[in-house]
């Protein structure tokens, strides 16, 4: 009988399917509904640090008259957000059977280790570091971008003993060797990958907008490359796809490219839970006509390391495709 049990990051999970941090895990009864809708776990809503110092500033806009009290509001905001997330994570371990991995989203080292160590002992099963942060400064030295993703890994896993995952964004010369630093300095998984906001120009208003807020399979190809490669060149480190799955098929290919888990979010939006057992149900059939009993009997059989032609995985492929074209 096939068991669609996969280990992830120090974890064990039910199914490789966990909900990416959204607003689809922002509440309990949202955590429950995804756990009966079939969900191997979820990754809560970030709380954002930038969020956390605008909601301050916010605060002190109306209090103009009174500078002196900027250090108590912001030092107050702060309190009561982190507190309404660690009462979110009691809640949810409460609740329900499956990992509960919170999720920390910020753009400098701060003082989020603090903030690690509450997330533990409130009872998050693992935490995601995700870095809103790209390199724009003119006169930030190459490497120093990477550094900030090592550094804020290290200070959280000295702080902790649960599971510490990166979700990491594609903005990096070389993608496999940031991943080995990550892993290098004790990451416990890596995401492959985060999507950051989509920025768009309103023409005729000549100001920005928000762009696209949903991935689309076609950003799939791109995800299953680097699982690929990753895993192919990086052993013993758990990976998840993220970005572009969207359908039954993209979680099988995902595995057989290397991963572990997948992170599913925009499907979910359009689709709604449901989709989440449909995906299930096809990687099931699809392991039993197969042979297959366990994910760990066919996950990174396609691999870079694994497949016979490497170029399938690198740009050579791009000549296959013209080549012979005018």
């Amino acid at each position: 009988m096939e068991t669609l049990q996969t280990a992830y990051a120090g974890l064990t999970l039910r199914n490789p399917l966990i909900v990416a941090s959204s607003g689809l895990t922002n509440n309990i009864d949202k955590i429950k509904d995804l756990e009966k809708a079939g969900a191997g776990a979820v990754v809560l809503k970030s709380l954002f640090e930038e969020q956390i110092l605008d909601q301050a500033d916010h605060v002190l806009y109306h209090s103009a008259d009174y500078p002196e009290a900027y250090d108590y509001v912001q030092n107050y905001v702060r309190s009561h957000r982190i507190e309404e997330y660690l009462t979110l994570i009691r809640e949810a371990k409460a609740s329900c059977s499956i990992p509960i991995i919170a999720s920390i989203n910020c753009y400098d080292n701060g003082s989020w280790v603090s903030f690690a160590r509450d997330m533990e002992a409130a009872g998050a099963d693992a935490i995601e570091i995700n870095i809103l942060k790209i390199a724009t400064v003119l006169d930030e030295k190459p490497g120093e971008y990477e550094k900030l993703h090592t550094d804020i890994l290290k200070a959280i896993k000295n702080a902790v003993k649960i599971p510490v995952t990166v979700k990491m964004g594609q903005r990096f010369s070389n993608i496999v060797a940031v991943v080995n630093q990550l892993k290098a300095n004790n990451a416990d998984g890596v995401v492959l990958f985060n999507r950051f906001y989509q920025p768009d120009i309103d023409i005729h208003k000549m100001q920005f907008t928000s762009g696209t807020v949903f991935s689309s399979s076609s950003d799939f190809s791109n995800t299953m490359r680097w699982i690929g490669i990753v895993s192919g060149q990086i052993p013993n480190l758990s990976l998840a796809a993220s970005t572009g799955v969207h359908e039954p098929e993209a979680v099988i290919k995902a595995l057989l490219a290397g991963a572990s888990a997948v992170e599913l979010c925009s499907v979910l939006y359009q689709h709604g839970n449901g989709i989440i057992m449909q995906m299930l149900t096809i990687l099931e059939e699809w392991m039993q006509s197969q042979g297959f009993k366990t994910i760990g009997e066919f996950k990174g059989l396609l691999n870079f390391k694994n497949v016979p032609d490497q170029s399938y995985y690198d740009r050579v492929q791009f000549m296959k495709y013209f080549s012979n074209r005018d």
